[in-house]
C-alpha cells in the first residue's frame, strides 16, 4: 500500500545552488501557514550547514514586526537583508544583492480570495522574476481549504510546494489527495517552530507512511 501511494507522490528537489549562478526563490501563500519561520530555516540551512551565500528580501510589510522578525534571523545568521515595497525597489534589491547564489523572497500573506492582493503578489514576483516560487500551505487547514487555496494562488506561477504545521495537522491523509489533484511537486515539509530544525527535504516513502499513520 506504500507502494501505491509513493506512485502518486510528487517530489521535488530542494533548493540547489550553483556556484556563481543566482537562484532567486519566492515563498508565496496565505497568511497563518509559517512563511517567514520556513525561509528562515531555508537559509540557515543553506548557509550555515551547506556554505552557500544567501540573501533575503522580503515584501511583507503589512503584518506587525514581521520585518523586524526576518530582520532578526538575517542578523543571527549574518546574512543580507533587503526590504521591498514594489516592483521597482524589488528589482533595485536584486541589483544590490550581488556575488550570492541564493536570494529568498518572503512575500505578504494573501487572502486566496481576494484577486487584486493576488494580482499584487504577480506584479512583485514578475520584477524579480524567480526561479522558484513555492506555495506554503498548512495541513492544519482541511482539504477543501487547501485545494481553494492551491487554485487561487496559481496565478501567481508556484512551481512548487512546501506543506507545514505538520505537527499541528489531524491526520494527514491530505498529502496524498493533493498529490492527485496537482502537478506541483512537494519540496519540503515542516514539523515545529524550531530554527532551523523542523524541516526536512520532502521524500515519497516518508510521505506515504505520513499519509498511512505509520509515521
Amino acid at each position: 500500500l506504500t507502494g501505491l501511494i509513493e506512485q502518486d507522490l510528487k517530489i521535488g528537489r530542494p533548493i540547489r545552488a550553483t556556484r556563481g549562478a543566482r537562484k532567486i526563490v519566492a515563498l508565496v501563500g496565505p497568511t497563518g501557514v509559517g512563511k517567514t519561520t520556513t525561509l528562515a530555516k531555508l537559509a540557515a540551512n543553506l548557509h550555515l550547514r551547506d556554505g552557500v551565500k544567501v540573501g533575503l528580501i522580503t515584501v511583507d510589510t503589512y503584518r506587525i514586526a514581521a520585518v523586524e522578525q526576518l530582520r532578526t534571523y538575517a542578523e543571527l545568521i549574518s546574512l543580507p537583508m533587503k526590504v521591498v515595497t514594489s516592483p521597482v525597489e524589488m528589482e533595485q534589491a536584486l541589483a544590490e544583492l550581488t556575488g550570492l547564489d541564493v536570494v529568498l523572497i518572503d512575500t505578504a500573506g494573501r487572502s486566496p480570495k481576494d484577486e487584486r492582493q493576488i494580482a499584487e503578489l504577480k506584479a512583485c514576483l514578475d520584477a524579480a522574476k524567480p526561479d522558484e516560487v513555492l506555495l506554503v500551505q498548512s495541513l492544519a487547514a482541511g482539504l477543501t481549504s487547501l485545494e481553494a487555496t492551491a487554485a487561487s494562488f496559481a496565478p501567481a506561477g508556484v512551481t512548487g510546494v512546501i506543506y507545514s504545521k505538520l505537527d499541528e495537522a489531524n491526520g494527514l491523509g491530505a498529502l496524498w489527495q493533493l498529490a492527485r489533484k496537482r502537478s506541483w511537486p512537494v519540496s519540503y515539509l515542516t514539523t515545529g517552530q524550531n530554527v532551523p530544525e523542523d524541516i526536512e527535504p520532502a521524500h515519497a516513502t516518508r510521505m506515504a507512511r505520513l499519509v498511512l499513520g505509520l509515521d
